[in-house]
């Protein structure tokens, strides 16, 4: 096995035991962070309903505008303040954090600490 393969297999692993953990209600959906190598996204779900509630990437303008690159640690944090923005909006305060496998460090935990700055509690 390449050592590619052996990583991927790793995070989906990791994946799958976090998700048996990690469910999101109504009062207290989940904030799913994903990554590309170019960009980086977040999802709010209501799993009971599995509605998407507020969805930010790289690729809104608005995030994206002004920042040198869309897959470093600032752009990490410009989506963790704008998903915290949208998620207050519609009144969205307490939610679960699901880092989807990836390590809690560099642009997850960016994300993350820029979303707790922004209002969202978890």
């Amino acid at each position: 096995m390449s050592q590619e393969r052996d990583r991927r297999v790793a995070r989906r692993r990791r994946q799958v035991r976090g998700s048996a953990k990690t469910r999101g209600t109504s009062q207290r959906p989940r904030l799913c962070v994903t990554k590309s190598l170019k960009h980086i996204y977040a999802q709010i779900i209501d799993d009971n309903s599995g509605h998407t509630l507020v969805a930010v990437s790289t690729l809104d303008e608005q995030v994206s505008k002004g920042l040198s690159s869309t897959a470093n640690i600032e752009a990490a944090a410009a989506v963790g303040e704008a998903v915290a923005k949208r998620a207050l909006d519609k009144d969205i305060e307490q939610v679960v954090f699901d880092r989807a496998g990836w390590p809690y460090h560099g642009k997850v935990a960016a994300l993350a600490e820029a979303a707790r700055e922004a209002g969202l509690k978890f």
